[in-house]
């Protein structure tokens, strides 16, 4: 029986002695869920995945969408994505430094992601972390006028860091090209979204990719966003994950901001990402 523990009094759970090479019973695949559920970060500890069984894990969550950046897609299997800043060559084998800044995967897609996993390869000798915070607890905690105020907002998203467009800093978001800046469009998302899987309320993408408040004059609404940003990131919310090779840790992109942390670029680190959409039809 697989062995579960908490990570942190804010969020995380960990689960030991389970095995994602072979393919899990529905009993199986529920406990996972089910943990997956109640600590918004899973950590399955001590996996040894080839890519074809790491891919059909993430497909008892649903559909993977392959990354917009599709330059580093693992070779043969589109829906992983390489995160490394390792070059063979003097070429890069991966993206390096994706995502340093909090934001929820795929928030600037119409159809949003349920879930991202990252399967640990190759751990630097120091940092590589992910900072995690709690959606729910930070949405929980708002004074009642501001719940009221902020029920029925709509929010525009756009491909991006809204705290920072260099695309040449280390905490933008990644480049994408000419060709991929065709497929990224403004989408909309309500600001604060009701859980489809659990019922329960969430700040939704606050940071990252939220770029103006709709029906509101563009500094007001920024300013509102960043007044939220401010109060969800407290350290209250936030928990810090430290990888082992061979995790597989997988997160609620519906109830997380989520960051990764810069690294030394000569200290090796590699994971490999799958992204997998909220189901057709989920209810915000």
């Amino acid at each position: 029986m697989p062995t579960k523990r908490r990570l942190s009094d804010v969020l995380g759970v960990a689960l030991e002695g389970i095995d994602l090479s072979r393919p899990l019973s529905d009993a199986e695949f529920r406990e996972v869920e089910q943990a997956f559920w109640d600590g918004q970060v899973l950590a399955i500890k001590g996996q040894r995945l080839a890519p074809e069984q790491y891919l059909a894990f993430a497909r008892r969550f649903g559909r993977p969408e392959p990354h917009v950046i599709d330059q580093f897609h693992y070779p043969g299997h589109p829906d992983i994505l390489i995160l490394s800043n390792v070059k063979r060559d003097g070429k890069p084998t991966g993206l390096a430094d994706a995502g340093s800044y909090f934001h929820t995967d795929y928030s600037y897609l119409a159809v949003p992601a349920r879930v991202t996993m990252l399967y640990s390869i190759e751990v630097p000798k120091k940092g590589g972390n992910t900072l995690f915070a709690n959606m729910y607890a930070a949405y929980d905690d708002l004074p009642a006028a501001t719940k009221r105020r902020i029920a029925d907002l709509v929010v525009l998203h756009h491909y991006g860091n809204r705290d920072d467009l260099d695309e040449r800093s280390r905490t933008a978001a990644s480049p994408l090209s000419d060709d991929q800046k065709r497929k990224v469009t403004w989408v909309r998302h309500p600001l604060v979204r009701t859980h489809y899987g659990t019922g329960r309320k969430a700040l939704y993408a606050v940071s990252g990719s939220s770029f103006e408040i709709e029906g509101m004059p563009r500094g007001e609404g920024v300013a509102l966003l960043d007044e939220l940003k401010a109060h969800a990131l407290q350290d209250k919310y936030r928990f810090s994950y430290a990888y082992d090779v061979g995790d597989v840790v997988l997160w609620d992109d519906l109830s997380t901001l989520h960051s990764a942390t810069l690294t030394d670029p000569d200290d090796p680190r590699t994971l490999w990402r799958i992204t997998v959409k909220e189901p057709a039809g989920s209810p915000a």
